[in-house]
């Protein structure tokens, strides 16, 4: 008499199932990600403070929206969602921080040269 369970193939199917179980409910235990949230509203205002508004607008308008995507993601309950849009926000904050100061570092460069020209300048009427 042959016993259904004594197939392997019934066995291997059983353990993924189970697996497959196991690993959904785990990723529905997520806890909110408000350290996350935290993080990346600081790093908004980081760039907002180093001038990404008008240095970066595109990249700060991009954080906004993935901050407030996430938040609306945690009020759904929808913890993994909300993690990875806070991640992305405050990715994409510390991009408008680093454009903006570089942006501020160009400008400072090219002042630099200006008066570094100017004083060429000087000293050259000053010689003749």
């Amino acid at each position: 008499m042959n016993n259904i369970s004594s197939y392997p193939w019934y066995r291997v199917a059983g353990a993924i199932g189970c697996a497959a179980v196991f690993i959904t409910g785990c990723a529905t235990n997520l806890p909110p990600p408000t350290e996350q949230l935290a993080v990346t509203k600081s790093a908004l205002d980081n760039a907002v403070s180093a001038g990404g508004n008008e240095f970066a607008a595109v990249e700060m308008r991009a954080a906004q929206e993935k901050l407030e995507r996430a938040n609306q993601a945690v009020a759904k309950e929808d913890y993994l969602t909300a993690r990875r849009l806070a991640e992305e926000a405050q990715a994409d904050a510390r991009l408008a921080e680093k454009k903006a100061d570089s942006a501020k570092a160009q400008k400072a460069a090219v002042a630099m040269q200006d008066d570094i020209r100017v004083l060429r300048e000087e000293i050259n009427r000053k010689t003749k």
